[in-house]
């Protein structure tokens, strides 16, 4: 059954890098989520307050919500506040944006998780999605097309867990 699921984790460019790796995952695309204005773009951030965010549309009997919110919490660090790696700003917070109300339960169980893992409070948002405006065209699978660009994830480490979850399978 295909889901989806909005996640920002800093940068766009490598969420969507990494989760397009993922087992199960059928399509991503960077935008632009929950800001004040129905109308954005990159220029113009800091004036709406979206966040860079990666729409992901999966397919849920090849991989869970939980198993996804598994790998996005291994891209970030959940106790920053509005940074990740090198880029600073509230578009660059961390926040699980959902649409279907039964995601909230796992979302909800999955910050527990991750809370019991740190000594300080987490800092991702969890919110329904408000809207999501897709990002310019030269801002799509950006590091596909930069590959000598580098961002706050580490993409061989991206592979090493997606080919161990690949080999478990069997």
């Amino acid at each position: 059954m295909e889901k989806e699921i909005y996640l920002a984790g800093g940068c766009f460019w490598g969420v969507q890098e990494f989760f397009k790796k993922a087992p199960g995952v059928l399509k991503t695309t960077v935008g632009y989520a929950n800001g004040q204005t129905l109308e954005t773009s990159y220029d113009i951030l800091k004036m709406t307050d979206h966040v860079e965010t990666v729409y992901i549309k999966y397919n849920s009997e090849k991989v869970s919500l939980d198993e996804l919110l598994t790998y996005y919490f291994s891209i970030i660090d959940p106790t920053s506040l509005n940074r990740q790696g090198y880029d600073e700003g509230r578009q660059y917070r961390t926040g699980i944006y959902y649409k279907d109300p039964h995601d909230l339960k796992i979302i909800t169980k999955k910050m527990e998780e991750e809370q019991e893992k740190y000594s300080t409070d987490i800092k991702v948002e969890v919110k329904k999605l408000n809207h999501f405006i897709p990002a310019e065209d030269y801002h799509q699978n950006y590091l596909e097309k930069h590959p000598d660009k580098e961002c706050h994830i580490d993409m061989e480490n991206a592979t090493k867990i997606f080919k161990k979850e690949k080999k478990e399978e069997y």
